[in-house]
């Protein structure tokens, strides 16, 4: 049983990695980013290329999944999402473009290439990345084995969650981006730069979740359309958890990760997706603005 536990906190580790920058994205900037999940697949081809290149382990892929993702994000909305606030189904057709473009061109393998090294096999997928010997096999914890893998999933989640929460809380830059979340009108009236917060907002959504899909690649293959379904399981984490809500996100995710797992090792993962999609839409009936949403005045 601690077992299951531990792979549906892994499970749900992930979420809330892809989960929180939607949360803080859409919560401040009003953007749905269809193109979140494309950042995970990026993030998963970061620790396959700096493996090849560099000989780099998942230790080293992480910071340069980060860095790389969240200044493709920064490139995205300087370019695209800026020109498109206020426009929601705009910003929903634009950044599922974005998806698409990012996708083929994986699949192009972007023109055979790297600085003159050709690599087989980018454009149709690979064997998810060797994962460092150090977190080979299991732990011993109450009586249990647990993966030492899915272990360190949730201890950089845990990190990664914490360091969120402290710029959120306790820095002038996040007191920014909770003030615009609350009304960026005001927020702009009250001498704060609405657009390089955004900014740098959507940059650090798209680092946490270039952070998931390093993570994802040590135990699911790598392929183009990795990203498609993370958006969609991301989402229904911030519309159960409350928009903005970093509290709701957290135990959205935990909760969401423990029913896939528990259910999914009972019956098989068709039925555990479908039984998640029925608890979200049942808390979208009883409570439409999330379990954990900011109180309106």
């Amino acid at each position: 049983m601690l077992d299951i536990l531990f792979i549906g906190l892994s499970l749900g580790s992930i979420l809330l990695l892809v989960a929180l920058g939607l949360a803080i994205t859409y919560g401040a900037m009003g953007v749905i980013n269809m193109a979140h999940g494309e950042m995970v697949m990026v993030g998963a081809y970061v620790a396959v290329l700096s493996g090849i290149w560099l000989d780099a382990n998942l230790f080293v892929a992480i910071p340069l999944a980060f860095v790389a993702t969240a200044l493709l994000g920064l490139l995205i909305e300087r370019l695209v999402v800026r020109r498109l606030y206020g426009r929601l189904l705009d910003t929903l057709l634009a950044t599922w473009g974005i998806a698409m473009l990012l996708q083929q061109a994986v699949r192009l393998e972007f023109g055979l290439s790297f600085f003159g090294v050709h690599i087989e096999g980018l454009g149709s997928g690979l064997q998810n990345v060797a994962v460092p010997p150090s977190l080979q096999g299991t732990l011993h914890l109450a009586g249990a084995e647990i993966n030492a893998y899915r272990t360190f999933i949730i201890g950089v989640t845990a990190l990664l969650t914490l360091m969120t929460w402290f710029i959120l809380y306790r820095t002038s830059a996040g007191m920014q981006v909770r003030a615009i979340i609350r009304n960026p009108k005001m927020a702009a009236a009250c001498g704060i730069d609405v657009k390089r917060v955004n900014a740098m907002t959507f940059a650090f959504g798209s680092g946490l979740a270039g952070v998931a899909g390093v993570m994802m690649s040590g135990f699911k293959t790598v392929f183009p359309d990795m990203g498609t379904t993370m958006v969609v399981d991301g989402f229904m984490v911030v519309v159960t958890g409350g928009v903005g809500s970093l509290f709701g996100t957290l135990l959205s995710s935990g909760l969401l990760g423990e029913i896939n797992a528990l259910v999914a090792i009972g019956t098989n993962d068709i039925l555990a997706r479908a039984v998640v999609f029925g608890v979200v839409i049942l808390v979208i009936l009883v409570k439409p603005s999330g379990l954990f949403s900011f109180k309106g005045r």
